[in-house]
């Protein structure tokens, strides 16, 4: 079950790539992802076994984490189309490459940065072994979704 909802939220985050999703598939898109998101919730919620003292000031961190990471997933989704205009026209130019590649760890950078801001906001008002069971869950999920992401995009060349 576990395994089926990552690979679900892998394959939404994928389409949110407009280089890989036709038009007529945007209105059924945005429903998967808005039910992706709300099993996600579920399955956080299920996992965390928060007080409700605790949810109260967990949920509203958790709903910043996931908008923050939106926005990290949608510039992730820039750089993998730029990728994808540069790749469908033959080999990728140098200039494209050493962008894409000075983009690329930077937005690896800005995520760490986010995990670390939201693990010393989420350690106020967690104990340590629920915010580490978090992190290792949004852990797991970014890391399905980038090993989707690698099994899908070619190498460059």
């Amino acid at each position: 079950m576990k395994r089926f909802f990552m690979l679900m939220v892998a394959a939404a985050i994928m389409s949110l790539s407009p280089a890989f999703a036709e038009n007529a598939q945007n209105t059924n898109m945005q429903i998967l992802l808005e039910k992706v998101k709300a099993d996600k919730k579920l399955l956080i919620a299920g996992n965390l076994d928060l007080t409700d003292q605790e949810s109260k000031a967990f949920w509203p961190l958790y709903e910043g984490y996931q908008k923050d990471l939106e926005q990290l997933n949608r510039h992730l989704s820039g750089l993998i189309n730029e990728y994808a205009e540069a790749y469908n026209k033959g080999s990728v130019s140098e200039d494209v490459a050493k962008d894409l590649i000075n983009e690329s760890l930077k937005t690896e950078g800005a995520e760490v940065k986010m995990r670390r801001e939201y693990a010393e906001k989420l350690a106020k008002v967690l104990p340590a072994t629920k915010v580490a069971r978090y992190l290792q869950m949004e852990n797991k999920i970014r890391a399905a979704i980038k090993f989707d992401l690698a099994a899908n995009i070619p190498l460059m060349y």
